[in-house]
């Protein structure tokens, strides 16, 4: 069965230019949890990318290596001010109920402890030939803070949590 998530998430920064500001956006990958039906484990990080028909499951840590699942981004809407930066988020998967092949625990749609990854880009005042990446999850302790790779300024702060919800 077809089962779909929402992610929401809201950063502050600058993702205008001016002087001593860094120009923020979402980038097109994001990087979610999910319980994978391909190799029967729960609770797999799953890359997905905009615009692909397919995602990347993790695969288990007992020697089976990755592999392509049936997920894909549906929606990736972006809101920005002057100085925050909104994403929505739909990612769509296949979902087929089983037993965890290597711990037993059934598994959930979305997973019993979901989380996300969401991966945000930048170019630093400084130096606009490097663009710089930050990112940001669930996992996280708030608020948390991103600070650039080239001249050390806070780049992104989280205040509040990605929420992943599930649609149907």
């Amino acid at each position: 069965m077809q089962r779909s998530v929402e992610i929401n998430a809201e950063v502050a920064g600058r993702t205008g230019g001016g002087k001593g500001f860094h120009y923020l956006h979402w980038r097109s990958k994001l990087e979610l949890s999910i319980d994978c039906f391909i190799c029967e484990r729960t609770n797999r990080t799953t890359v997905l990318e905009v615009g692909a028909e397919r995602a990347l499951c993790s695969g288990s840590r007992s020697g089976i290596p990755g592999h392509y699942t049936a997920a894909r981004i549906a929606a990736f809407d972006v809101t920005s001010g002057e100085d925050r930066l909104a994403l929505r988020a739909v990612v769509s998967f296949w979902w087929a109920p089983f037993h965890d092949s290597r711990s037993g625990h059934r598994n959930a749609a979305p997973t019993l402890h979901p989380w996300v990854r969401l991966h945000i880009g930048y170019e630093c005042p400084e130096d606009a030939d490097e663009p710089g990446t930050a990112s940001i999850a669930t996992n996280m302790a708030r608020p948390a803070s991103e600070s650039c790779g080239q001249c050390g300024g806070t780049v992104v702060t989280s205040e509040q949590t990605p929420t992943i919800r599930l649609l149907d």
